[in-house]
């Protein structure tokens, strides 16, 4: 098998549209010629396609299919897609090319969240037999997972919101920042409640954008880029989809087997609390970089949040901001699945 590399990444501004634009194609273009011009690539040159998206999301079945138009129906494609966030279709990518059939591959993930009503969309991924018929919203749900966690004396409605300021703050460099600047945690904690304990500076935006990162071998990645972000580790675990049957504040360990920590993690929390768990989880400490893009609670395009976070976590390493870096994905409810991706520089 080959050496992977992280050899160009680029997300779309994320923001709230209205329904009479913005499609999948029209967010994808602009973003593919700008990991073309990264790399010097061309459409021609990309071996192998896969996205990220839901049609649960957009309402019509194979709605993926529209988006392949920004892509270009000749010369034919080898292509795939994934219901899930982009981040898996990356990993799909990322098995192509250590299986020898492409040398190059481009995956990428979209959402346009604002078409729908996305607390009660996400009900849909809830067991469907005892769960999704009550159609408990999102936000709802992760208020019962913040409240254990606060009564469990894990956390605390401040620490939350040390959180919040942190990532705003980061986030004010973050051009694809749906929310950002600074603010005190004071004026953070006198603002209402939308689900008890939960305020909104605790729930990630609803925003429409999309990521794409490309991929190449050994033999391909330092020819396109001149500091490519080397894979070194992969892990995916899933909790059960019945949220009695596990226990909604504590994950298993997360993180590779051994080594330091990372100079930088990007990590897919989309409530402040979910970052306390996956920090414990992923056993990052206060070495670490946490979210200096300002993670998904200020932006988080549905199905392109985790690409993205696994994108900034190799931009950091293409940038030379960091010689090694951990990019986190989570889809499903209250982290049910969480997919862990390792970098370095060589």
């Amino acid at each position: 098998m080959t050496e992977v590399a992280v050899v160009g990444f680029a997300q779309s501004p994320v923001g709230v549209r209205d329904d009479s634009t913005t499609s999948g194609v029209e967010m994808l273009v602009p973003i593919f010629g700008q990991v073309y011009a990264q790399t010097g690539l061309t459409r021609r040159d990309i071996g192998f396609w896969c996205s990220g998206s839901s049609d649960y999301l957009a309402g019509r079945a194979f709605s993926f299919v529209q988006a392949v138009d920004a892509i270009g129906a000749v010369p034919p494609i080898m292509e795939s897609h994934v219901e899930m966030d982009g981040a898996w279709a990356l990993y799909e990518a990322w098995v192509k090319i250590l299986t020898g059939e492409a040398d190059i591959a481009l995956a990428y993930g979209f959402g346009k969240a604002s078409g729908a009503e996305l607390r009660k969309v996400l009900a849909l991924q809830l067991d469907p037999y005892l769960l999704a018929p009550l159609w408990p919203d999102s936000v709802s749900v992760a208020a019962l997972q913040a409240r254990l966690g606060i009564e469990a004396g894990r956390w605390t409605e401040k620490d939350m919101a040390q959180v919040a300021a942190r990532s705003r703050a980061a986030a004010v460099a973050n051009p694809s920042a749906q929310v950002a600047g600074e603010v005190s945690i004071e004026d953070l904690l006198a603002r209402p409640y939308v689900a008890d304990p939960l305020r909104a500076h605790d729930c990630a935006p609803v925003g429409d954008g999309a990521a794409v990162v490309i991929l190449a071998s050994a033999e391909r990645a330092r020819e396109l880029c001149d500091r490519p972000a080397w894979i070194t580790w992969f892990g995916h675990r899933a909790e059960s989809a019945a949220l009695g049957a596990r226990d909604l504040v504590t994950l298993a360990p997360l993180g590779p087997p051994d080594g330091p920590p990372p100079d930088v993690a990007e990590l897919h929390a989309p409530f402040t609390h979910q970052e306390i768990i996956l920090r414990e989880a992923l056993g990052i400490g206060g070495t670490t970089d946490v979210n200096p893009s300002g993670g998904a609670l200020v932006a988080n395009p549905m199905f392109a949040a985790g690409l993205a976070r696994l994108g900034c976590a190799a931009q950091a390493i293409m940038t030379g901001r960091a010689d090694s870096a951990l990019g986190h994905a989570t889809s499903g409810p209250l982290l049910q699945q969480n997919l862990v991706c390792t970098m370095e520089a060589q």
